[in-house]
C-alpha cells in the first residue's frame, strides 16, 4: 500500500475551508487498499463516522481534486446519505447516481472526471463523476434533493435510449456500506444525534473564522444554518450520550467459537454497558417541575443503562448516592436543599471508573474542574439561554 497519510496533508489542503476543515477533524480517517477510492461509513461500534480512502487512489490526484473529493465525501455525511433507507436491485444503481448529483452540484470542476483524468478504478474505466447540467444530465437542473434527482433518474431509466447510459454511469467513490442494516434503528438514532452536533460545532467555527465559510454555496450554508438552529429533541439528545458512552466487556468463552482460530483458542463475547453518572443539582433553585421531567426520561433510559444517582448542593453526600439499576422504575425526590457547587459530584465522579456524567441543574454557579469521562448539562431553556458560565461541552436544555 501506498505510505501517503491523508491526514497529514488535511490542514494545509483545507486551510481556505474552515467549515470542512473544522468537519474534518470530527471524521475518522482509515486507509484501506480493500476499497478502490473512497467511501463513508458509519462505525458499527462506535457509531463514529468514518472515511476509508485508497493511498494509491489519492497519491496520484491534484491537491484540487483531493479536496473536491473529500467535500464529496463529507457531503454524504452532511446529507444524511449514510442512514437513509436505501432501494435494491435495479433502483440501487440510479440511487447511487441520485446522491452524487445532488453532492457534485456544488462541485463543479472540483473532482477528477472524463475531462481531468484521475487514476483508473479497479475495474479500469476512468474515473467519473456524474454532474447535474453536463454530458446524460444536461436537462437537469442544479442544487435539487437526492430525493428531486431520484424520482427524474427513474423518468430517464424508463427511455431506451438513456437505460444503457444510466448502467454504464459509475459513481465516484464506494457506496457500499450506506443504508445497511447496522445503520438503521437505535445506531441511525445515534448517528443523527452526531451529525447535528458535528455541524453546530462546525458552523459555529465558521462563523468565527476570518474566512467565513470558505467556497461552500450559500443555499447549502442556509439549510445547515437551518438545521442547526431548530429545536432538538432532549430525549434523543440524552440516548445518544448514553449510547456513545458505551464500552465493550470482552470476555473469553469456550462456548463460543472463534471464528479466526476455531476449536483452538476461545471465542469472545462482547457486552456492552454504559456506566453513567447522573448528579442531580439539589439546591432550591432547581424546581420540582425540573426534576419531575428528568426522573420521567430516565425511567425510560434505564433499559439502556445503569446509572449512579449523585445529589448535590454546595457537596455531595455519599450516604445518599444510591445505584439505579438497569430497568428499574423510580420516582423523582428531593433530598438536599443548600446552595450550587459542581467540583464536588465532578471530583467523585472523576475518582470513579464512569464512562459519562450528566448533571441536572440550572446552572447558577462557578464553572468547575475538568471532567475526566465525558459530560453533558441539563437545564431549562431559560437557563440554557443565560447560563452563568460559558461551556463548551454539550448544554441541552429540556422543554417543559
Amino acid at each position: 500500500m501506498n505510505e501517503f497519510n491523508l491526514s497529514e496533508h488535511i490542514y494545509r489542503l483545507l486551510a481556505e475551508e474552515p467549515f470542512f476543515a473544522a468537519f474534518s477533524r470530527r471524521v475518522n480517517k482509515k486507509a484501506s487498499s480493500n476499497i478502490p477510492t473512497a467511501g463513508v461509513r458509519v462505525d458499527p461500534e462506535s457509531h463514529q463516522f468514518e472515511m476509508l480512502y485508497n493511498p494509491d487512489f489519492f497519491s496520484k490526484l491534484s491537491d484540487r481534486h483531493i479536496v473536491g473529493v473529500l467535500k464529496h465525501e463529507f457531503y454524504h455525511i452532511i446529507m444524511e446519505h449514510l442512514t437513509i433507507r436505501r432501494p435494491d436491485g435495479a433502483l440501487k444503481k440510479i440511487d447511487n447516481i441520485a446522491m452524487d448529483l445532488a453532492i457534485n452540484s456544488y462541485l463543479h470542476d472540483e473532482l477528477p472526471n472524463e475531462k481531468s483524468p484521475g487514476p483508473e478504478m479497479s475495474s479500469g474505466n476512468p474515473m467519473v463523476g456524474c454532474f447535474p447540467g453536463e454530458g446524460m444530465f444536461a436537462d437537469l437542473p442544479k442544487y435539487q434533493t437526492y430525493e428531486w434527482y431520484l424520482e427524474a433518474l427513474k423518468d430517464m431509466a424508463e427511455e431506451e435510449n438513456f437505460k444503457k447510459a444510466l448502467e454504464d454511469s459509475d459513481s465516484i467513490d464506494d457506496h457500499g456500506d450506506f443504508g445497511k442494516s447496522e445503520n438503521s434503528g437505535a445506531s441511525s438514532d445515534i448517528a443523527k444525534q452526531r451529525l447535528k452536533q458535528m455541524l453546530a460545532e462546525a458552523a459555529s467555527e465558521a462563523n468565527s473564522s476570518n474566512r467565513g465559510w470558505g467556497s461552500m454555496h450559500h443555499s447549502m450554508r442556509q439549510k445547515i444554518e437551518k438545521l442547526t438552529t431548530g429545536s432538538i429533541d432532549w430525549r434523543k439528545v440524552l440516548r445518544y450520550f448514553i449510547k456513545t458512552s458505551e464500552r465493550a466487556d470482552r470476555r473469553s468463552t469456550p462456548r463460543r467459537i472463534n471464528r479466526r482460530f476455531p476449536k483452538i483458542h476461545p471465542g469472545k463475547r462482547i457486552r456492552r454497558q454504559a456506566s453513567i453518572a447522573v448528579s442531580i443539582d439539589q439546591s432550591g433553585s432547581v424546581d420540582d417541575g425540573m426534576l419531575t421531567l428528568f426522573f420521567a426520561e430516565l425511567n425510560k433510559l434505564s433499559e439502556l443503562a445503569t446509572f449512579t444517582i449523585i445529589p448535590f448542593d454546595t457537596e455531595v453526600d455519599e450516604s445518599l448516592v444510591y445505584t439505579w439499576k438497569k430497568g428499574e422504575k423510580r420516582a423523582w425526590e428531593r433530598v438536599m436543599c443548600g446552595g450550587t457547587d459542581f467540583n464536588p459530584p465532578t471530583k467523585y465522579v472523576n475518582e470513579k471508573a464512569f464512562d459519562g456524567h450528566i448533571i441536572l441543574t440550572d446552572m447558577m454557579a462557578p464553572k468547575p474542574i475538568s471532567s475526566r469521562c465525558q459530560r453533558m448539562w441539563m437545564t431549562t431553556e431559560e437557563y440554557a439561554n443565560n447560563p452563568y458560565f460559558s461551556t463548551s461541552e454539550r448544554v441541552i436544555a429540556i422543554k417543559r
